[in-house]
């Protein structure tokens, strides 16, 4: 989609799609390093014997853990391909927890995931008045959006919870379970091949393993958001006029689309699908509110969108990695870390390889020396500090979004303020 040259502003980015530098990664490429990084994962758990760094229950965890992040960052795939930067998840979070458990514990889960979501949607709806209403700053309205929702909630929760079974000023009564499901025959046999041990197959069965056993019903529902977002941003002429608006505005609006209510609508679903996330945590990963639930989640969702490049695949890998480390820490977190501090060694041995084929030989040499030290960390030691366990997803976000940052590429108009009519 090209704006007219007449509707284009010189200070205004055109709708002219360029494509990030470097050649985009095909399926087949894009698989092939997948096996890959498996295989390099097996190697390391036959050296080590590390067993569950890929068995189905470490997976199983792994996948539970990477829902809400995912919801959370799909939210901000939403509101920032129409321009608006969400830093409020964390706080649309918060709003789904509390007002999912709230509903939940009276009415059946079910009601607590639909009250959860609207609860988060009224977050986005606060967010798009006071940005594209107002056109305040969005990074001061996503801040103030956290610091509400924080400070409601704690003021909330004593009123609605004490009195009640269970309850007290900072955690609700439990709420009953959405239910669970796991795929007989295939959970057993991919449980039972995992147990095998064998290199690359047992490690594939366990990975498979855990999409398949004891799965929530909201995790299934969560997975198909994925493809459904894909398609209806990348598919549908609704999703091109509201990506036009996260591109060019201005362009957009000569085009006929009513900016401001494409920028709402995105907004609002942005904050109940990071309200679905905190419901996630209320009602599927704990049966109830409890203050301080969500745990800095909302931005690590919205670090697993950049790393995504703001596409729904990128940010599905993204959850999956972040809630993957996340999982280190409830089984065998000390033993699966220092595993993984050989993962880490061969992955910079590999990186410098690589760098000193593309002839970046001080980058190489810098490579090597950072993975050696890893290495020597690893063979020096028997277990890691549980304070590095807990401290692993977090670094994790840091260290894969410092090195894809080259290949990032925002919509141009992303945070930029916007008045209608502005074009003429």
């Amino acid at each position: 989609m090209t704006a007219p040259t007449t509707a284009t502003d010189v200070n205004q980015p055109s709708l002219e799609h360029t494509p990030p530098t470097g050649r985009r990664m095909s399926w087949p490429v894009l698989l092939l390093l997948i096996a890959g990084a498996l295989a390099l994962v097996s190697v390391v758990r036959l050296v080590t014997g590390a067993d569950g760094i890929t068995n189905v229950s470490q997976m199983s965890t792994a996948l539970q853990l990477a829902v809400p992040i995912g919801l959370a960052g799909l939210g901000g795939l939403w509101a920032e391909r129409a321009g608006v930067i969400n830093i409020g998840l964390e706080g649309m979070m918060i709003l789904g927890t509390w007002f999912g458990a709230w509903a939940g514990f009276q009415w059946g889960p079910w009601t607590g995931v639909l009250v959860g979501l609207i609860g988060g949607a009224l977050g986005g709806l606060l967010h798009a008045i006071v940005t594209i209403t107002f056109n305040v700053n969005h990074i001061v309205s996503g801040v103030a959006i956290n610091i509400l929702a924080l400070g409601a909630t704690r003021y909330l929760a004593p009123l609605a919870f004490e009195g009640h079974q269970g309850g007290s000023a900072k955690q609700s009564p439990a709420v009953d379970s959405l239910g669970h499901f796991t795929v007989p025959g295939l959970s057993d046999g991919l449980s039972d091949l995992n147990d095998k041990g064998w290199f690359f197959v047992s490690d594939i069965a366990g990975l498979l393993g855990g999409l398949v056993t004891d799965v929530s019903w909201l995790t299934l529902i969560a997975v198909a958001l994925i493809p459904t977002t894909w398609y209806i941003l990348w598919r549908t002429a609704f999703g091109l006029r509201l990506r036009s608006c996260g591109e060019n505005p201005i362009a957009a609006e000569s085009l006929g689309v009513n900016v401001y209510k494409y920028k709402y609508l995105a907004v609002i679903i942005s904050g109940s699908l990071a309200g679905l996330g905190g419901v996630f945590l209320s009602i599927v990963a704990n049966p109830f509110y409890l203050e301080g639930q969500t745990s800095g989640r909302g931005y690590i969702g919205l670090a697993a969108m950049i790393f995504g490049n703001w596409m729904p695949g990128g940010l599905a890998i993204g959850a999956g990695l972040f809630g993957y480390t996340d999982s280190l820490n409830l089984r065998g977190g000390s033993a699966n870390v220092h595993a993984l501090l050989l993962l880490g060694a061969l992955l910079l041995l590999i990186g410098a390889i690589w760098l000193v084929i593309r002839k970046k030989y001080v980058h190489a040499a810098i490579t090597l020396v950072i993975g050696a030290l890893v290495f020597a960390w690893y063979a020096g030691t028997n277990e890691v500090p549980n304070q590095v366990v807990s401290a692993t997803p977090y670094v994790i976000t840091l260290v894969v979004l410092a090195l894809s940052a080259q290949r990032l590429r925002m919509p141009r108009a992303n945070g930029m303020p916007y008045r209608k009519g502005q074009g003429k």
